[in-house]
């Protein structure tokens, strides 16, 4: 997602009012990276010894808030040093953060210095609170706010039984899959809506080449947004490339296919399907791309549904699908 450059903004600051907090999963509020950093750091990192608070500036936010909610809920606040009600939010949320011994997180942002990350997170006036969980934003106030109901917003964000499945599934994946898939399973079973053991149970399922429809079913109500719906959407790109199988040849006698007849798209788009299966996905791209630039008709249809599987399954971030994609529609339109 592109983000424009800002203009430096004014921020209202809200000493009066308070806004009761709410969730803020379906209504707008943006997910996904934050756009890059081009102003100073926020400042050093402030910790204590389990480093449960820190500063965080836009260029730390995908990896300290977003990548960091997936295993514990992030409680982001943002604040500025004129802002007297920032200064009596920030030590009460600081101190009942700290209670928590490590259940929930505090980042906080400097919105003078950060004033583009707030902007893309639709910040208006601070002090203004902001709680990720799973990478996605779930909770949210604005104002100051009594230590009752502070208590009553991070109690709602600890980790409940089904949350400490997960964590603990997700540590067991390399070691034991097998415990893995049972504690997913488990978690699945007590929360169904739970994206977190969809997406770890559809993995392992995958990594163990197991049952394609159970995968399928388990990411269908898994949306895009977010590290979990990313994750979802390489799940779902490396199953489609299991699909193309049937395709797939002998790759030695592709090669030499090729060498005898260099114009054969065929050829190049059953080589570039082979080694998408072997997981050589840079070779594969490349191979497909040729078999497109032979063939229109190919290229409009099975080479293009073949290369969006592959920078699914990638990562839709990754730089070779930012090249390749490029490279593909510049052939197709």
């Amino acid at each position: 997602m592109q983000i424009s450059q800002m203009e430096t903004m004014s921020w209202d600051c809200s000493s009066c009012v308070s806004t009761p907090f709410y969730n803020s999963e379906n209504e707008g509020r943006k997910a996904g990276p934050a756009p890059a950093g081009r102003g100073r750091a926020s400042g050093d990192v402030m910790s204590d010894a389990a480093q449960v608070i820190f500063d965080v500036d836009q260029q730390q936010f995908e990896e300290m808030v977003l990548r960091k909610s997936m295993e514990v809920p992030v409680v982001v606040d943002f604040w500025a040093p004129w802002c007297q009600p920032c200064r009596q939010l920030g030590p009460l949320l600081e101190r009942l953060v700290r209670e928590r011994r490590g259940q929930v997180l505090l980042a906080k942002v400097d919105v003078d210095r950060n004033q583009e990350l707030a902007g893309y997170l639709g910040i208006q006036s601070i002090p203004a609170v902001l709680a990720f969980r799973q990478g996605q934003p779930v909770l949210e106030f604005t104002g100051l706010l009594p230590e009752s109901q502070l208590r009553d917003f991070l109690d709602r964000l600890c980790p409940n039984e089904v949350d400490r499945l997960v964590t603990r599934a997700m540590s067991l994946e390399s070691t034991n899959p097998a415990q893995a898939e049972q504690l997913y399973r488990q978690a699945h079973a007590r929360d169904a809506a739970h994206e977190g053991a969809r997406v770890g149970l559809a993995r392992m399922l995958l990594n163990q080449n197991k049952d394609a429809a159970e995968i399928e079913s388990l990411l269908e109500p898994v949306g895009s947004d977010g590290p979990l719906g990313m994750e979802a959407q390489r799940i779902k790109g490396v199953l489609a490339l299991k699909g193309l199988a049937p395709m797939t040849g002998d790759e030695a006698e592709l090669r030499k296919q090729i060498a005898a007849n260099p114009n054969d798209a065929q050829a190049y788009y059953r080589l570039g399907c082979t080694l998408a299966l072997q997981g050589k996905h840079e070779e594969a791209l490349a191979a497909l791309l040729s078999a497109a630039e032979k063939d229109y008709a190919l290229a409009n249809g099975k080479v293009r549904e073949a290369m969006v599987q592959i920078f699914y399954a990638i990562g839709p971030t990754n730089p070779l699908s930012d090249k390749y994609r490029s490279r593909l529609a510049r052939l197709l339109y």
